[in-house]
C-alpha cells in the first residue's frame, strides 16, 4: 500500500503535469495560427474572423503582443464570466445542465469535506482520549452526509426540471415538437406502408394529422455516399497537390490499399471512381424508394399542433399494444438513421445478445485490472521479477510505482472501452444519438463500478480473500468488501490525480485536434471553406464523461465516512473540471443534438445508487469492528434513500419523459396568434427525409403531397373497399365516393 510520501510524489508529478498543460495551453491559445483549434465554436456561429487574413506575415502566425503573455491564466476568469441564461442560448440546455453535474459535486462534497475534517478528524482524537465509542461518530456522520446529499439532489432535480420545462416552452419551433415516430406498422396486402399510415392517422387523429415520411432502409445507399466522399477527398488532395506543382502529376496503384497493382494517374483514377459511384448512387437511390423491401414498417408522422403530437406520443394507438407503437421523434439532428432499418421484432433479441456480450466483457476485463493492481504492490513485482529489486527499492522509483504508475496504467486500459460499448449500444437498435449515448453511459458506469471500483478492491488487497469471497453467502459480501475499502484509498487517490487532475488539464490542451488541424491545413486546405472543414470542435461525449463523473461521486460518498483524506482530491477534481469544461463548452464544443437535459434522471439515479452502495459497505465495515451494536441503526439509511428516490421519481421524472398537454396547448395558442398564416406543412414535410436523399449531387425526390389537407371532413374510400374508409381527403385514395358512408375507427 502506498504511503503518504508516495502519495506526495504522485501529487507532485500530477500537479506539475497539470500546470505544464495549462501553461502550454495558455501560450498556444493566443497564437493566431491556432485560433480555429481553440475557438472553433465562434467560427461555426460566424461570430469570429480569422486572424490570418490581415497584418504582417509573422503577426499572422505568432502573437506579438507580449502583454497578453502576462495574463496567460485569464481564460479561467473568462470561462466563469458568462451567466447561465446566456450560456443556454449560446450552447444549449444539454451543455448547461451537464456543467451542473460538476456544480452538484461541489455542492455535495465541499460541505461534507469541511465537516468530515473538522469533526471526524479532530473529534475522533478527542473521543479516543476520553475512551468514548468512536463508531457512534461514524454513525451520526453517515446520517448527516446522507440527508445533506438527498437535500442537494432534490433541490437540483427541481431546478433542472424547471429549466427543462422553461426551455421547451421558450425555444424556437422544431420539427420534433410536432412529430412522433410510429413503429411496428402491421402489414396489409391491399395497401403500402405509406398508404396504411396515412389512412390510420386520418381515421384516428382526423383533426390533427398533417403529413408523414416513411422510413427507408438506406444503409447500402449511405455506404455508397460515404465511399464517394472518401474518393472526393482523395481527388481534392491530388488536385491540390498538382495545383501547387504542375510539373508532375501524382500516380497511385490500383491494388489493395494502394500497395500493388497498375500505376495510374491519381486524378484520372479518382475522377473515374467518383463517376462510377455517382451512377451506382443514382441507381441505388431509385431502387430504395421504389422497392417495397426497402420500406420499413415505420414512419415519422407530423401533426398540426404540439398538442396533437403530445396526445399521440403518450397514448396507446391500437387495441393490440404490440402494433402502431408511437413515441416522440428525436430531433432531425439526433436521429441515428442506420438503426431505423432494423426490424422492430428483432430488437429484443439484439438487446439480449448485447447484454450477454456486455456481461462477459465486464467480468473478463478483471484480468487486466488484476495486473494493474499488482503494480501497486512492490512485493508482487519483486516476487515476479526478482532481478528488478535493486531498481524498484530506490526510494523515488518506489514512490513513482506506487503513487503514479497504477493510475496511469488503469487509464490506458480504459481508452478503447467507450468505443466498444458504443458499438454494443448501436447493435441494440436505439434510433437516436442521445439514447445511444445514454445507453452507452449506463454500460460504462456499470463497467467502472464492477471493474474499477469493486475490481480494484477485490483483486488488490482483497485478493487473498478472493476464495472466501466466492464461497461466502451474499450477506457477507458487504463485509468482505467493506474491510478492503480503507486499504485501497491510496490507490484511488492516485487514480483521481492522474485521471481527474492531469487528465482534465490535458483535455483543454486538445493536442490531438491541434495536430490533425495543422496536418490538414498544410496538406489539404486551399480555400477558407477548406479551413473551416479542417476544424474539429468535438462534443461533450456524454457517454464517457458522465460515467467518469459518477465514479467520483461513488468514491466520494463511499470514503466520506471511512477515509475523508480522499475528499480534497475529489473536490479539486470537480472544481478544476467545472472551469475546464465551461471553457470548452463556450469556445470549442459544438453539440450535435439537443435533448433538453433528458439525461438528468440517469444522473440522479446513479448518485442514489452510489449513496446506497456507500451505506451498505459502511454497514459491512462496522460489522467487523467493535461496533456490531451500532450496525443495525444503519439499516434505516438505505430504506430512507430508496424511498427518497421513489419520491423524486414520481415528482420530477415525468417532466423528462412526457410533455404536459397544458404546456403544448399554451405554446400552440401563442403560435397561432403570432403567425396565423404559418405554413406548418412546408416546415415539416421534408424534415425527416433521410440525409442521403438530400445530397446535393444525388438528390432524390420523395413523393410528397405539397397541397394542404382539406379542412372539411369528407368520406373517401381506401384501397380496402370493403373494410375501411378515411374521413379526410387522402392523396392515395382517389376521388370522393358517395357509395361509402361508414367510417371505421382504425386501419389496423
Amino acid at each position: 500500500m502506498a504511503s503518504i510520501g508516495d502519495i506526495g510524489v504522485g501529487a507532485a508529478i500530477n500537479i506539475l503535469s497539470a500546470f505544464a498543460f495549462f501553461v502550454v495551453f495558455a501560450l498556444l491559445r493566443i497564437q493566431p495560427v491556432n485560433d480555429r483549434v481553440y475557438f472553433p465554436k465562434w467560427y461555426i456561429k460566424g461570430l469570429r474572423g480569422s486572424p490570418l487574413s490581415s497584418g504582417a506575415i509573422v503577426g499572422r502566425i505568432v502573437n506579438l503582443d507580449f502583454r497578453s503573455y502576462l495574463k496567460f491564466l485569464n481564460w479561467m476568469v473568462a470561462a466563469l464570466r458568462m451567466p447561465e441564461p446566456e450560456l443556454i442560448d449560446h450552447a444549449g440546455l444539454d451543455s448547461a445542465v451537464y456543467l451542473r453535474i460538476y456544480l452538484l459535486g461541489l455542492k455535495i462534497f465541499v460541505p461534507i469535506a469541511c465537516l468530515a475534517f473538522t469533526i471526524m478528524v479532530c473529534c475522533i482524537r478527542l473521543l479516543r482520549n476520553t475512551h468514548l465509542d468512536i463508531f457512534w461518530t461514524h454513525l451520526v456522520m453517515a446520517y448527516v452526509f446522507t440527508f445533506w446529499t438527498c437535500y442537494i439532489l432534490r433541490k437540483e432535480y427541481e431546478i433542472v426540471a424547471s429549466m427543462r420545462l422553461h426551455f421547451l416552452a421558450s425555444e424556437n419551433r422544431r420539427p420534433d415538437q410536432y412529430t412522433v415516430i410510429v413503429r411496428n406498422v402491421p402489414p396489409d396486402p391491399d395497401e403500402s406502408v405509406s398508404e396504411l399510415v396515412e389512412h390510420f392517422f386520418l381515421v384516428n387523429h382526423p383533426d390533427h394529422y398533417l403529413t408523414h415520411q416513411i422510413v427507408y432502409d438506406a444503409n447500402k445507399l449511405s455506404k455508397l455516399v460515404e465511399e464517394k466522399k472518401k474518393m472526393q477527398n482523395w481527388l481534392d488532395f491530388y488536385q491540390l497537390k498538382y495545383s501547387r506543382n504542375q510539373s508532375k502529376r501524382a500516380t497511385v496503384k490500383t491494388g489493395f490499399l494502394g500497395l500493388w497493382g497498375d500505376q495510374v494517374d491519381a486524378i484520372n483514377y479518382y475522377s473515374s471512381k467518383i463517376e462510377i459511384l455517382s451512377k451506382e448512387i443514382s441507381l441505388e437511390a431509385d431502387k430504395t424508394v421504389s422497392d417495397p423491401k426497402s420500406i420499413m414498417p415505420a414512419a415519422f408522422v407530423s401533426f398540426k399542433s404540439r398538442w396533437g403530437a403530445a396526445v399521440c406520443a403518450q397514448t396507446q394507438q391500437s387495441r393490440n399494444p404490440t402494433i402502431w407503437l408511437t413515441e416522440w421523434a428525436p430531433e432531425p439532428r439526433d436521429v441515428y438513421w442506420d438503426n431505423l432499418a432494423i426490424p422492430f421484432v428483432s430488437l429484443a433479441i439484439r438487446r439480449l445478445i448485447a447484454g450477454v456480450a456486455f456481461f462477459f466483457l465486464t467480468f473478463f476485463f478483471m484480468i487486466p485490472i488484476a495486473f494493474v493492481q499488482s503494480l501497486a504492490n512492490i512485493e508482487s513485482i519483486e516476487k515476479t521479477a526478482p532481478f528488478l529489486r535493486p531498481i524498484i527499492e530506490l526510494k523515488f522509483i518506489k514512490s513513482v510505482i506506487q503513487g503514479f504508475l497504477p493510475g496511469i496504467a488503469l487509464k490506458i486500459f480504459l481508452i478503447f472501452l467507450p468505443s466498444i460499448l458504443m458499438l454494443l449500444s448501436k447493435f441494440e437498435g436505439f434510433i437516436s444519438r442521445s439514447s445511444l449515448e445514454r445507453r452507452s453511459a449506463s454500460k460504462y458506469y456499470i463497467f467502472l463500478f464492477v471493474n474499477v471500483f469493486l475490481g480494484s478492491i477485490i483483486t488488490g488487497t482483497a485478493f487473498q480473500q478472493l476464495n472466501k469471497f466466492l464461497h461466502q453467502s451474499a450477506n457477507d459480501i458487504p463485509k468482505t468488501i467493506g474491510v478492503s475499502i480503507p486499504m485501497k484509498a491510496t490507490f484511488f487517490i492516485t487514480f483521481i490525480m492522474v485521471d481527474g487532475w492531469a487528465g482534465i488539464a490535458a483535455e483543454i490542451l486538445r493536442l490531438r485536434p491541434l495536430i490533425i488541424y495543422h496536418l490538414r491545413n498544410f496538406f489539404l486546405v486551399k480555400t477558407e471553406k477548406d479551413r473551416e472543414e479542417a476544424m474539429d470542435p468535438g462534443t461533450l461525449e456524454f457517454n464517457t464523461g458522465e460515467p467518469r463523473i459518477q465514479l467520483y461521486f461513488l468514491l466520494g460518498l463511499v470514503y466520506a465516512v471511512v477515509t475523508p483524506l480522499l475528499l480534497p482530491f475529489i473536490v479539486t477534481f470537480f472544481g478544476l473540471a467545472y472551469i475546464v469544461y465551461r471553457h470548452q463548452i463556450i469556445n470549442v464544443y459544438n453539440q450535435e443534438y439537443e435533448s433538453a437535459a433528458a439525461f438528468w434522471p440517469d444522473v440522479h439515479g446513479r448518485i442514489i445508487a452510489a449513496l446506497v452502495v456507500s451505506q451498505l459497505l459502511l454497514m459491512g465495515l462496522l460489522s467487523t469492528k467493535e461496533a456490531a451494536q451500532s450496525t443495525p441503526l444503519l439499516i434505516a439509511l438505505p430504506i430512507l434513500t430508496i424511498w427518497f428516490n421513489r419520491f423524486c421519481k414520481g415528482r420530477y421524472e415525468p417532466a423528462f419523459v412526457q410533455y404536459p398537454l397544458q404546456e403544448a396547448m399554451m405554446k400552440d395558442t401563442l403560435e397561432r396568434a403570432r403567425e396565423p398564416n404559418l405554413n406548418l406543412k412546408g416546415f415539416l414535410q421534408n424534415a425527416y427525409v433521410h440525409p442521403v436523399f438530400k445530397h446535393d449531387e444525388d438528390d432524390v425526390e420523395i413523393e410528397t403531397d405539397s397541397e394542404d389537407r382539406q379542412q372539411e371532413p369528407a368520406l373517401v374510400p381506401t384501397k380496402r373497399q370493403s373494410r375501411r374508409n378515411t374521413p379526410l381527403q387522402s392523396k392515395h385514395s382517389g376521388p370522393l365516393s358517395s357509395s361509402h358512408s361508414e367510417v371505421d375507427g382504425g386501419a389496423s
